[in-house]
């Protein structure tokens, strides 16, 4: 299964970050790409990407607070993102797995750029600068 692993370190406290993370509505301030979230329920919501009024994307979210993961999983594109958190006192470390189907691997140079500047605008955010999430 094509995919990649990127990963950082951020200042803020690791409980920032999970905040972030576990919350689908807050995505649009720093996940590139993602432009609207709908929550239908704990564990799964819609998001429409950037540019795509039109196109709604379910996705699945899990988590285990316990080992600091939390894994999105797309129901139309069958990718799974994975984010790890570690606490690093005084900071985080912050590890992103994503896994993209053979059939989505054309995508993957795109989901690559697009979970970097996502990466990075989350680190930021955690630590209380805004970034400008691209587009």
């Amino acid at each position: 299964m094509p995919g990649f692993t990127l990963t950082t370190q951020t200042q803020a406290p690791v409980e920032e970050v999970w905040k972030l993370l576990f919350d689908p509505t807050r995505f649009p301030e720093w996940w590139a790409g993602v432009e609207t979230v709908r929550v239908e329920q704990p564990g799964a919501y819609t998001m429409w990407p950037d540019g795509y009024p039109d196109f709604p994307m379910p996705q699945l979210l899990r988590t285990d607070r316990a080992a600091g993961r939390i894994t999105i999983s797309c129901q139309v594109s069958d990718i799974d993102v994975t984010w790890q958190l570690a606490d690093t006192a005084p900071g985080t470390a912050i590890t992103v797995r994503v896994e993209l189907p053979e059939a989505e691997s054309h995508r993957l140079d795109g989901q690559r750029e697009l979970i970097t500047a996502s990466l990075a605008n989350l680190s930021e955010l955690a630590q209380g600068r805004e970034r400008q999430v691209k587009r």
